[in-house]
């Protein structure tokens, strides 16, 4: 490798926000990096900006871009990333975020003191309207298989659905052939879902190391929206669909009755938030599509054999099996009562 680590971006129609996050990477404090930037054929002047930086920053040279005739999309990207880049370690960022000036630093001085394969940092959300709310880790090593997994699966979102702000070692997705999924939408999050499983040393920050804008026009903003595409919400659920089938191979470890949980409990939200929205989905979605969505991942009899989470994957698998009105009004009953529709 010749670099120790590569700050990987995908760069798609950022031309207001390209800027500061590429000023951002090159600000590190560490000076073996990479930085190496895909055009995914956004045609706005996104590369313009970067051509420009790369022409005049001290760290130009170390600017490297790969250019796509025609958008391919960011998981596509992404794999890119993973196939060329130079560094020993891999860190990706989105081209409307930023990362502290130290990210790189804190991060490969744990590498070398645990001898780690991926270190998670801490993250703030800033919000359109200027709100921030802070996702911090404890400082926490795991320093033995199947114990980033164990800790990622212990509850629900119990680590982060981003692809971005952990520096992970390039070998392992490369002998793994782990890639991201073809998909639109939470392709990182399975992504991430799934590399835990792949991970024996880890470190957990506390420190904010990466800051994460919240755009109106963003795909992951439901919020903002007066229509969304059924297609959208379909593609979601192929994504929660895509791990319940790479589950099977993982059904002998201790983590894989959490791991059920997780995936169903996905599902869950994402009906929710149907129902919270549904008069804004267009086509419809039927009460029907929405039950098909709860189906579990295992059968009434794995789960009986589950010695965790057991009572709380068969209440889920149950839902599923339930006639489609029934299903959807249970769903509605509880999402009320946690707040969620």
């Amino acid at each position: 490798m010749d670099y120790d680590v590569t700050i990987g971006i995908p760069v798609y129609k950022s031309a207001d926000y390209i800027s500061r996050a590429l000023d951002s990477a090159l600000a590190q404090t560490y000076s073996s990096i990479e930085f190496l930037i895909v055009d995914d054929a956004g045609h706005d002047g996104s590369i313009d900006v970067v051509q420009s930086i790369k022409e005049t920053h001290p760290r130009g040279d170390n600017i490297h871009m790969i250019t796509h005739k025609e958008n391919l999309g960011v998981a596509a990207s992404r794999n890119e990333i993973i196939d060329n880049a130079q560094g020993e370690f891999l860190y990706f960022m989105d081209s409307d975020d930023a990362i502290a000036e130290n990210t790189i630093e804190l991060m490969m001085q744990n590498v070398r003191r645990y001898d780690a394969e991926i270190i998670f940092g801490s993250y703030k959300k800033i919000e359109t309207s200027g709100k921030k709310e802070i996702y911090q880790y404890p400082a926490l090593q795991l320093l033995n298989k199947d114990e980033l997994a164990s800790f990622a699966y212990r509850k629900y979102a119990g680590i982060q659905a981003s692809a971005c702000n952990y520096l992970v070692k390039t070998s392992i997705l490369r002998d793994n052939n782990h890639r991201f999924i073809d998909a639109s939408f939470w392709e990182d999050m399975v992504f991430t879902f799934d590399l835990v499983t792949l991970i024996s040393r880890v470190v957990l920050l506390p420190n904010i190391t990466y800051s994460y804008y919240c755009r109106e026009n963003s795909l992951s903003n439901y919020q903002q929206r007066e229509i969304i595409s059924k297609n959208e919400i379909l593609n979601n659920v192929r994504a929660i669909n895509y791990l319940k089938q790479s589950s099977s191979h993982l059904c002998d470890k201790v983590y894989f009755p959490h791991r059920c949980y997780n995936i169903v409990m996905t599902d869950f939200y994402i009906a929710c938030n149907i129902l919270k929205r549904r008069n804004n989905i267009c086509p419809p979605i039927t009460n029907r599509e929405i039950k098909s969505f709860m189906i579990h991942p295992v059968s009434w009899t794995q789960i009986c054999s589950f010695r965790q989470s057991r009572l709380k994957n068969l209440l889920l698998y149950i839902l599923g099996k339930l006639p489609s009105f029934l299903c959807v009004l249970l769903i509605m009953c509880i999402g009320k009562l946690k707040k969620l529709i």
